[in-house]
């Protein structure tokens, strides 16, 4: 796969990352139910020998488990990816969440980090929300020191919106940014896009899939059979009226993908990969079966007549 440099940094990442949000498993407030870790770890190098050079994580995915999977997945590994994680959501000892963006929390979190990913620096790390809005510059300030200590190679923020983009820049160069994007969730294309374009900021999207709605696999049946500890169980875009009209534009990228021998997930990425804003996307998988679902979308490219059969499908039903 080809690579593109990350923003200001001496990064060159894939079009396509792993994302380890599913593989925290269930029992925490944005779980995805009950993940076998062996799957995840097969899933992980999966996608490493088929040319990924990076990994996303956050410390809150499974509380801290996400980083300890990942850490087994690349014990003797020999070409190690980049690792990219995530500060500010903590939690206490009834798992329940809660957001920080003080300096001592979030040196806490950095060590934490570091130890369960055992690593001794984080190729990027993250504010993972701009929660409390007020604390941003507090926590900004501890990221740029925790880069100069060496603890974390580059910074960048996830979540964020122009104004709070500028606002930390004032204090440091933001790295990139990580937004939500896809065919579900175009609105970052407006301000927040073009804005990280003007700015050198790299972006890196998250739920280019729209959490799984995307990828021709999803059915009402599933939906409504999700444990009870899967976010996606009470959220919008999984109930009707949104379901259905989601349902439909899954079809659509089928009809589009059977002609390239490519998965509906793969068009749904590669919409979001055709943005020249977008350095890469994170695609999670929960197994190696997932993973080669997927893989494709870092090299296929959407002519112009597909493009505009999705945005006439986008403008008819908004």
């Amino acid at each position: 796969m080809q690579t593109k440099q990350l923003g200001n940094s001496e990064l060159h990442i894939t079009p396509i990352g792993f994302g380890a949000w599913a593989i925290g498993g269930g029992e925490w407030a944005f779980g995805w139910g009950t993940q076998d870790d062996q799957e995840s770890i097969a899933a992980i190098n999966r996608a490493l020998d088929l040319g990924v050079n990076w990994i996303d994580t956050a410390a809150v995915y499974g509380l801290g488990h996400s980083e300890e999977v990942v850490a087994k997945a690349l014990k003797g590994r020999s070409n190690r990816p980049y690792i990219f994680t995530k500060c500010s959501l903590i939690w206490d000892e009834k798992r329940k969440t809660g957001n920080s963006l003080k300096a001592d929390s979030v040196r806490g979190e950095v060590e934490a980090s570091l130890r369960r990913l055992d690593i001794e620096t984080i190729d990027l790390y993250q504010i993972h929300w701009p929660n409390p809005d007020s604390d941003i510059e507090e926590g900004w300030t501890t990221l740029s020191k925790l880069k100069d200590e060496g603890k974390v190679r580059y910074i960048g923020v996830s979540n964020f919106n122009v104004e709070q983009l500028k606002r930390v820049q004032k204090i440091a160069p933001v790295t990139s940014l990580q937004p939500p994007y896809s065919l579900v969730k175009p609105d970052v294309e407006k301000e927040i896009l073009p804005f990280c374009q003007e700015n050198n900021i790299g972006v890196i999207v998250y739920s280019p899939m729209q959490s799984g709605l995307l990828t021709g696999k999803m059915t009402p049946e599933r939906v409504a059979n999700f444990p009870d500890d899967d976010w996606r169980k009470n959220n919008s875009e999984f109930q009707e009226p949104r379901l259905s009209r989601n349902l439909k534009l899954a079809n659509l990228l089928q009809q589009i993908g059977k002609q390239h021998d490519r998965s509906p997930g793969e068009v749904a990425i590669a919409w979001t990969l055709k943005n020249p804003a977008v350095t890469a996307a994170i695609v999670g998988g929960r197994n190696p079966k997932q993973v080669e679902g997927i893989i494709g979308a870092g090299e296929f490219r959407l002519n112009q007549q597909e493009l505009d059969q999705i945005g006439a499908f986008l403008r008819e039903n908004p």
